[in-house]
């Protein structure tokens, strides 16, 4: 396969994988060299084993790194400190773009960011959705209160009202609580249920320091 025949094939997809170069009559061993060697003339950027991205000039849309998450670990979505973040739910920057999954977590550094999956139990996949990024691409994040839940259920002591201080969680008006509660309840974990009550009191001196000013 010559290059301009991959660009034809892979379009404007922002991310692809091998599975997509090998249906018809083609020789598996001879689509993963030509990709070593577009990988190494940097052409191509290989993000995982079996997955890419073109490189600059050919990128006909720029990969979100939520797309580019989301494809990296199939059956993820992007949630914890990445997704309170893009909802605006906290002040910082954050480097590295965190997913959670039923599989095996892992961590990777690609050229195009740093990529964290965290584990967690089949039952607690849920409270994710598609969301539009800008550029027809779309990406499953977590809902805001179930990308608090997940940090506050991943990290040891992150149900105290301190950790929670700490986040320096902001705009706490966005989150519904009311889902927050039943996405609690859906759990029955203790350490959800006492993390619950101590975001209510965050939000209620949030809301009484908007009152006053």
């Amino acid at each position: 396969m010559e290059f301009s025949g991959l660009l034809g094939v892979v379009g404007a997809e922002p991310v692809f994988e091998t599975g997509l170069l090998l249906a018809g009559d083609v020789e598996p061993r001879d689509v993963r060299r030509q990709l070593s060697r577009w990988t190494k003339a940097g052409r191509l950027f290989q993000l995982r084993r079996g997955v890419y991205a073109l490189a600059p000039p050919f990128q006909k849309v720029k990969p979100h790194p939520f797309v580019i998450a989301n494809r990296m670990v199939r059956g993820s979505y992007v949630s914890c400190q990445s997704a309170l973040a893009h909802y605006g739910l906290i002040p910082e920057y954050v480097p590295v773009i965190v997913s959670v999954t039923t599989a095996r977590p892992g961590r990777w550094e690609t050229p195009l960011g740093r990529f964290e999956f965290r584990h967690i139990k089949t039952e607690l996949l849920r409270g994710y959705r598609l969301i539009d990024l800008g550029s027809e691409q779309k990406a499953f994040v977590a809902t805001p209160e179930k990308a608090l839940l997940d940090l506050i259920y991943l990290h040891p002591g992150a149900d105290s009202l301190n950790y929670l201080c700490e986040l320096r969680l902001q705009n706490l008006e966005r989150l519904n609580l009311d889902e927050l509660q039943r996405l609690v309840d859906l759990t029955g974990i203790p350490k959800l249920k006492r993390a619950a009550k101590s975001v209510a009191e965050l939000a209620r001196r949030e809301m009484e320091e908007y009152e006053t000013l």
